[in-house]
């Protein structure tokens, strides 16, 4: 089964979940450009709240029970990172979750990003299917519900004094978002740039100083990450950050991720960031639910040791090509029953990503891990 934002790898075209990669590519840093400061030092947070509704338990490095905020400010996180759905069936991660929880993030002097997805579930290389409540709209009207839904979220959260730091138009938008209607096919960007104009408008509309993030996963690849950026750009597409996803056994060697990251700072001369990162602790499995990662990378072995260390050289690597910033992947997703991954199924689906988080089984967070600057 697969639990992990379905369709990933096939998408990538990249079997890649066995694979370990040379440790001389893995090891290694770019020296493109001095070491600056990662300012956006991220976790995503987004199954948190279903983990605390049921009664989960956060401990940190002292074993002391804390709320995952406060464990995860402490190790150096400052942004937090909320994926928004239109309309789950599970009742989370929706647009009145996203507030609620925003006023706990907020609290803490933490920033804000919000992901949109655009979807009632999970969009990715792989999937990027309209809500069902837009399912009939072609482009004319999607971009319409594009603004609509950016601006109503977004000003929702200004409205409580939680206005967004950042927000992301759309989610892991290799090929274009909404589809079909907003899919890139025969290298033509026009519907696809139709939609991000929406959002950034939107976004700009609500509060102009929220930065505009437009997020793929493409730090495999210069040629992916320049045939994305470029088409968009083409068509006079505005955002004020590049996000990109990096995973080393999807995406290949921390030296392919600096390259990556260097030239999209030096070709579009904008802000970059590693949207999205994780790290396997170990290859076991908490809960009934497969893995979505069951092997590692050359040179970081499957344990708090290695996920730390990892963690550190993606930081270490990103920071030396210029990125401003790092977000961790669902660190505190360990297996609580019926915080599953389908939001069609949340109580009985299981949790893929249970050995991916940095809090273990038991709730106690690895205590190697730090954001550092």
């Amino acid at each position: 089964m697969v639990t992990y934002k379905p369709g990933r790898r096939a998408a990538c075209g990249l079997l890649l979940a066995g694979l370990v990669l040379p440790a001389a590519t893995l090891g290694s840093t770019t020296s493109a450009s001095a070491a600056n400061a990662l300012s956006m030092r991220g976790a995503d947070m987004s199954t948190a709240q279903r983990a605390m509704d049921l009664g989960a338990k956060y401990y940190d490095a002292s074993g002391n029970a804390r709320d995952p905020l406060d464990i995860l400010k402490d190790t150096g996180v400052n942004y937090v990172r909320l994926r928004v759905w239109n309309d789950p069936a599970s009742g989370y991660n929706n647009k009145a979750k996203v507030l609620q929880y925003a006023k706990a993030v907020k609290a803490r002097g933490l920033k804000l990003l919000v992901d949109f997805h655009y979807s009632d579930s999970w969009a990715d290389p792989g999937r990027q299917n309209k809500p069902a409540a837009w399912a009939s709209h072609g482009i004319s009207q999607l971009q319409t519900d594009v603004y609509n839904y950016t601006y109503d979220v977004c000003n929702s959260l200004k409205s409580q004094g939680t206005t967004p730091d950042s927000v992301q138009i759309g989610n892991e938008i290799n090929t274009g978002m909404l589809w079909n209607d907003g899919k890139v096919v025969n290298n033509d960007f026009t519907s696809l740039s139709l939609l991000l104009k929406s959002g950034y408008n939107a976004t700009k509309a609500c509060n102009s100083t929220t930065q505009v993030v437009i997020h793929t996963a493409d730090a495999d690849s210069d040629a992916h990450a320049r045939w994305f950026y470029d088409g968009i750009k083409a068509k006079g597409v505005a955002w004020d950050v590049t996000g990109l996803s990096y995973y080393c056994m999807w995406h290949g060697s921390l030296a392919t991720m600096g390259s990556v990251v260097s030239d999209m700072k030096s070709r579009y001369g904008k802000d970059v960031v590693i949207a999205e990162t994780a790290y396997p602790f170990t290859s076991a499995n908490a809960d009934g639910t497969g893995n979505s990662v069951t092997s590692g990378c050359s040179g970081y072995p499957l344990t708090w040791q290695g996920q730390a260390a990892e963690f550190d050289a993606v930081q270490s690597t990103a920071r030396n090509a210029g990125a401003v910033g790092v977000f961790y992947w669902e660190p505190t997703w360990y297996a609580v029953p019926g915080n599953g991954w389908d939001p069609a199924d949340i109580a009985n689906s299981g949790d893929g990503w249970d050995n991916m988080a940095l809090f273990n089984w038991t709730g106690h967070i690895n205590p190697d891990v730090r954001w550092t600057p």
